[in-house]
C-alpha cells in the first residue's frame, strides 16, 4: 500500500535540499530502513517509530521493517502555473499523482539565494501556489460539470450521484476557498466521490518553514505567521531548517545526536517532518512480530481486521477467520504473546474490530 506526500514550493525556498536530506538519511540507513529511488524525483523513506523496537526486543526477531511512505520532489511552481507558465503542466500533473501536499515556505534571509518574487513574505507565497491549484481546479470542473449536469437530467444514475459534490467543489472554489474545507464532517460516501474527483485543493496541506540554522529550535517571526495561517486553515505546521537537515543527513550514526543537541534539538526535523505526514494521510499502524521479523503495517485510520489482514495479503482479508490481537502496551509491559495470553490480554476479535493504532496482531485465515 503506498502512500506519497508531494513537497511542493515556489523556486529557492528549498524543497530540494530538503528532498535530498530524505534520500540521503533513507540511503545511509539502508541496512535498518529500506529505501529505494523509485524514480529520480521519488524516495521511500522509513516512518520513525520507537514502538517497533520495544517489540523486536521482546520478540528476538532477527529483523525490523518499519512501515513506509513515499516523498516526490514536484517540480517548481511559478505564478501562472495553471496557464501551463513554467514547468506548470508538469507540476499540476504530478501533484494530482500525490496523497498530501508538503508545502515548502521559505522563511529565511539569505541575499545570495535570489526569491522569485522578489521579497521574503511565506504567506504570500503559500496564497500564490493555492491560487493555482485553485485556479487549475475551477478550469478542470467547469470543462466537466455541464456535461455531467446534462447527465443527470438523462436520469444516468452515476452523474446524479456525482453532481452535488461537483457542484459544492465549485461553489467553494468560486467563493476563493479550497476544496478541503468541504471535508469537515463530510459523510463517507461523499468523501469517496470528492476523491473521484481528483482534486488538488481536495489534499491534505503540511506547511514547513524552512528557517536559518539559528531559527532551527525555536522558529522565527515568519514562521509563526504560518503556524496561525496553518491553524486557521485546520492544517499543520512544521519548523525545519533544510541546512541542518542536510548536514546531518551526511553524519555518521553516532555523530548525529551531538551535532542535534550543539544546535538545540532533541530529534531530527525530518523525523518530525515524516510523522506530520503519517498523520497527515489518517494512516495508523500495527504490528507483527516474531522471530523471523517484527514488521510495521500501514492501515487507515478506522480500518477493521479484514482490511487490516489484506495489507499483508488478499487471501488473508479473503479468508479472514479472526485476529488475536495484543494492545502495544500490553504486549510491552507484560513481556510478550505468551506472558499477554496467560494475562487474558490477548483478545480473539472478528471482522468488525477497528484496529487501534499499535496494536500487535496474529490472523487466523482459511486458504
Amino acid at each position: 500500500m503506498g502512500f506519497k506526500c508531494g513537497i511542493v514550493g515556489l523556486p529557492n525556498v528549498g524543497k530540494s535540499t530538503l528532498f535530498n536530506a530524505l534520500t540521503r538519511t533513507a540511503a545511509a540507513q539502508a541496512a535498518n530502513y529500506p529505501f529505494c529511488t523509485i524514480e529520480p524525483n521519488t524516495g521511500e523513506v522509513a516512518v520513525p517509530d520507537p514502538r517497533i523496537y520495544d517489540i523486536a526486543k521482546i520478540a528476538e526477531s532477527k529483523e525490523i521493517i518499519p512501515a513506509r511512505m513515499s516523498f516526490v520532489d514536484i517540480a517548481g511552481l511559478v505564478r501562472g502555473a495553471s496557464k501551463g507558465e513554467g514547468l506548470g503542466n508538469q507540476f499540476l500533473a504530478n501533484i494530482r499523482e500525490v496523497d498530501a501536499i508538503i508545502h515548502v515556505l521559505r522563511c529565511f534571509d539569505d541575499d545570495d539565494i535570489t526569491h522569485v518574487e522578489g521579497k521574503i513574505d511565506p504567506i504570500s507565497d503559500a496564497e500564490t501556489i493555492e491560487t493555482e491549484l485553485m485556479l487549475a481546479d475551477l478550469d478542470s470542473l467547469e470543462r466537466r460539470v455541464d456535461q455531467t449536469r446534462k447527465k443527470a437530467t438523462g436520469k444516468d444514475k452515476e452523474a446524479i450521484t456525482v453532481l452535488p459534490m461537483m457542484e459544492a467543489a465549485l461553489g467553494v472554489l468560486n467563493d476563493s476557498k479550497p476544496v478541503r474545507v468541504l471535508l469537515d464532517g463530510i459523510a463517507a460516501e461523499d468523501l469517496r466521490i470528492l476523491k473521484t474527483l481528483n482534486l488538488l485543493t481536495s489534499k491534505p496541506v503540511l506547511y514547513v518553514c524552512n528557517v536559518a540554522e539559528e531559527d532551527a529550535a525555536n522558529g522565527n517571526e515568519r514562521s509563526e505567521a504560518v503556524a496561525k495561517m496553518a491553524a486557521q486553515q485546520g492544517a499543520a505546521s512544521v519548523v525545519i531548517s533544510a541546512a541542518i537537515e542536510e548536514e546531518i543527513a551526511q553524519l555518521p550514526d553516532d555523530e548525529q545526536a551531538d551535532f542535534l543537541e550543539m544546535n538545540g534539538l532533541e530529534e531530527s526535523g525530518l523525523d518530525r517532518l515524516i510523522r506530520e505526514g503519517y498523520k497527515l494521510l489518517n494512516l495508523a499502524t500495527y504490528f507483527t512480530a516474531g522471530p523471523k521479523e517484527t514488521r510495521a503495517w500501514t492501515i487507515p485510520l478506522g480500518a477493521k481486521a479484514p482490511q487490516a489482514a489484506g495489507v499483508i495479503h488478499t487471501d488473508f482479508e479473503r479468508g479472514f477467520i479472526r485476529a488475536q490481537t495484543i494492545a502495544y502496551d500490553d504486549y510491552v509491559s507484560l513481556g510478550g504473546e505468551v506472558p499477554a495470553k496467560e494475562a487474558g490480554k490477548a483478545r480473539d476479535e472478528g471482522k468488525e474490530y477497528v484496529v487501534k493504532d499499535g496494536d500487535v496482531m496474529l490472523f487466523k485465515f482459511n486458504t
